[in-house]
């Protein structure tokens, strides 16, 4: 069996969670993969820079959600702040 490849983001890895829910499905992790680097990197941002778990956890859902209906990038979001500066306003809690 070949090792299912999950290509990172620009400025982000993708952490284990996230892998593990790539994993789960074959035609989510081909979405994933198809993504450019910078759409993969804002997911990871959106999935991690959350403070709560469970937060974490709804993020991953609705990510596998999105995917699958074929959106590029999370709705709503200013922007990875770790590659994007005009995104570091709205992100003032943050330590980055």
């Amino acid at each position: 069996m070949m090792k299912k490849e999950i290509y990172n983001g620009v400025f982000h890895e993708v952490p284990d969670d996230i892998k593990k829910a790539l994993k789960s499905n074959t035609s989510i992790l081909e979405r994933w993969n198809k993504l450019t680097p910078i759409q993969r990197n804002e997911w990871i941002c959106w999935i991690t820079i959350v403070k709560k778990e469970e937060t974490r956890k709804e993020h991953i859902q609705r990510m596998i959600e999105e995917l699958s209906e074929g959106k590029k990038t999370p709705c709503c979001w200013p922007g990875c702040p770790h590659r994007k500066s005009s995104a570091k306003k709205w992100f003032k809690n943050l330590d980055l």
